[in-house]
């Protein structure tokens, strides 16, 4: 009885026992939860997010992608204003005359006109003042020498010997050109006045009078408009104050005559025996750039 009674209280022993250590662990799982510590503001959890199987705090959920923004274009400089084509130039108003007073030469016999222009021309280029030639003795000299440098030109002086005194005289170079169309003879002139500052030789009345033009009026620099258009020419004949029964009165020296005027006298000269080599037109004995 004692024995058994010993075994009875040893066995209620070993039941106290178990069930003590069974009932802290079933308060916990039934008692309210440890409240969680507070997430840091740096911290990734959310609140109210529930907690994993294995008693740590769930992680948030990846948040979703951002979507990559359009690329703005680079702003474009603001380009500077396109200048307007300028305009095309207009032709002005031009005058150009190499004729000073003292000048003008006569012609001291009928036949001399070719000398009495070598000389004007001359006095033309040179703008010294001071070596006009006007000697009636040196005006017969210029005369031999244009004749002895005259082909064919019937005991006279044509526009050949007239450029080749020209020349040899310090004036030049001169030659002799035939052009067939009058508009572009006059302009031909002009230019080469333009161009050289010299005279031009006009070979007048078919090819029997000489004159000399010093200057002329135009509509546009002949430097600049190809297309010019002469409206005025200075002329220098040294037969006036005579002039002709058959082709008219000697203008007066300086005189500016209008193409229409000049073109009564200067006329288309046909190729004869010493012009054969050139084609019929107007003739001018013409300063050529050196």
């Amino acid at each position: 009885m004692t024995g058994a009674r010993l075994r009875l209280v040893a066995w209620l022993v070993a039941l106290a026992g178990f069930l003590t250590a069974c009932v802290p662990v079933a308060g916990l799982q039934e008692g309210a939860a440890t409240p969680a510590p507070a997430a840091s503001a740096g911290s990734s959890v959310e609140a109210g997010s529930p907690e994993d199987a294995s008693g740590g705090t769930a992680l948030a959920a990846p948040a979703a992608p951002v979507e990559s923004a359009t690329p703005i274009p680079a702003p474009v400089p603001p380009q500077a204003p396109v200048a307007a084509p300028a305009p095309a130039p207009v032709p002005q108003p031009f005058a150009l005359n190499l004729y000073r007073e003292g000048d003008f030469v006569p012609q001291y016999t009928f036949d001399w006109c070719v000398a009495a222009s070598i000389q004007m021309a001359h006095n033309l280029i040179d703008d010294t003042g001071g070596g006009t030639w006007a000697d009636s003795t040196q005006q017969g000299q210029l005369w031999e020498m244009a004749r002895a440098r005259s082909s064919d030109s019937f005991n006279g002086a044509n526009p050949f010997g007239w450029a080749q005194v020209l020349t040899e005289s310090g004036m030049g170079p001169y030659r002799v050109v035939s052009i067939p169309d009058y508009g572009e003879a006059v302009r031909t002139a002009a230019r080469a006045i333009t161009d050289t500052g010299r005279p031009v030789g006009l070979v007048m009345w078919s090819g029997r009078h000489a004159w000399v033009m010093s200057g002329f009026e135009s509509i546009g620099d002949p430097r600049q408009f190809g297309d010019f258009a002469v409206t005025g020419v200075h002329v220098l004949d040294p037969l006036y104050p005579y002039g002709s029964g058959q082709w008219g009165p000697s203008p007066v020296p300086n005189s500016l005559l209008t193409p229409e005027e000049l073109a009564t006298q200067f006329v288309v000269r046909e190729p004869r025996r010493w012009s054969s080599s050139l084609p019929a037109g107007y003739l001018l004995v013409l300063p050529v750039a050196a």
